[in-house]
């Protein structure tokens, strides 16, 4: 029998507020609450409010858990020098192939990891499987939404009375036993708040009656591609290294000695080449990029990694995964027919207008 699908702890709450819910990594969770093109424009114009606590959360400490995860991480979490500092980072295999991104926070005690959660157990069993006696490894069960857009950190404070305004971006505070970090997955200003299952229904309750408008996973895809913002199991995956996805800035190859897991493969590549990179793409007529359409350059074919309509150009807008000299016009087949296409740098928007380079 299939397994049953997890629910989350403001799952009644997004079924009461109209959410038409879809099957994501084994959970049930909302895609939109009635027009995904509306929650995404509250996102870019005010504030949208997201359930994400099907992201799975690891707390690490110990002596140990400082070696392990400058071991397992690519960016090293020694620079996190105050408690509430955050870095985006990537875990890779002995291959350098990408077996996630994270989010690592340095807390008073220790570290928090946030994962994605189709990846919760390769996140979770790569760790436990380095990690010492000195290390106590602990996957907490918490909610969390996303509180996302320009009037977001403003619509907060009005709902709960406690400011944010000293809190900088990529850091975290503490509000008892909740965690509130100036981090989202949007390209808009906001807050990822993890917090106990019990106190999620009556934030989101206080969060709505604020202006928050309840957003689904389809506006949080359209939102992060907009932002230039990558999807594991679609822009990188455990084949594709680092230097294929456009995330060669997460890597701290300083100090030399810290010898993190894929560092050896990742020099190599570096020093030979990577044969593909991920390029921005721009439809220059009308259509729809999608994931696996078929991408053709001059220098060779690639592929569509993620695709979108994107709600703030009014155009269709695409991740693509080419060879490393790919440069000037491009060509998509859809539905058979060729049409025309620029390669661009993203992000494709920011501030909401249009903020991508051609190439």
């Amino acid at each position: 029998m299939p397994e049953e699908l997890r629910k989350t702890a403001l799952h009644d709450a997004c079924i009461a507020a109209g959410a038409k819910m879809a099957t994501f990594a084994g959970w049930s969770l909302p895609l939109h609450f009635g027009s995904q093109i509306a929650e995404h424009r509250a996102v870019r114009a005010a504030a949208g409010l997201f359930d994400v606590s099907h992201m799975a959360i690891f707390d690490l400490d110990g002596p140990g858990a400082l070696p392990l995860l400058r071991r397992v991480l690519t960016g090293d979490v020694a620079r996190l020098a105050n408690e509430g500092q955050a870095l985006y980072t990537l875990m890779l295999n002995q291959s350098a192939g990408i077996i996630d991104d994270l989010l690592a926070y340095r807390q008073g005690h220790g570290y928090r990891l946030v994962a994605n959660a189709a990846n919760r157990q390769a996140v979770g069993g790569w760790l436990k499987d380095r990690a010492g006696p000195d290390t106590t490894l602990t996957e907490r069960n918490l909610a969390m939404l996303a509180l996302q857009g320009p009037q977001a950190l403003e619509l907060f404070e009005d709902a709960y009375g406690a400011g944010t305004d000293r809190l900088k971006p990529f850091h975290a505070m503490t509000l008892g036993d909740w965690m509130l970090a100036r981090t989202g997955y949007t390209g808009e200003a906001g807050l990822e708040i993890m917090l106990p299952n019990a106190d999620a229904p009556g934030l989101w309750s206080r969060l709505v009656a604020a202006g928050a408008a309840p957003a689904g996973l389809g506006a949080r895809d359209t939102l992060r591609l907009e932002a230039g913002l990558k999807l594991h199991g679609q822009d990188m995956d455990a084949d594709t290294t680092p230097l294929q996805a456009g995330l060669r800035w997460t890597l701290h190859w300083q100090p030399e000695e810290r010898d993190f897991i894929g560092r050896e493969a990742l020099a190599k590549q570096a020093a030979e080449g990577a044969p593909t990179q991920l390029f921005g793409l721009v439809l220059e007529g009308r259509g729809v990029l999608r994931g696996g359409q078929r991408v053709l350059t001059d220098q060779g074919e690639g592929v569509v990694t993620s695709g979108i309509f994107s709600p703030t150009l009014g155009y269709s807008i695409a991740f693509a995964r080419l060879p490393s000299n790919a440069s000037g016009p491009a060509e998509v087949l859809i539905r058979g027919k060729r049409q025309g296409a620029s390669l661009v740098r993203p992000p494709f928007v920011r501030r909401g207008q249009p903020a991508f380079k051609t190439i």
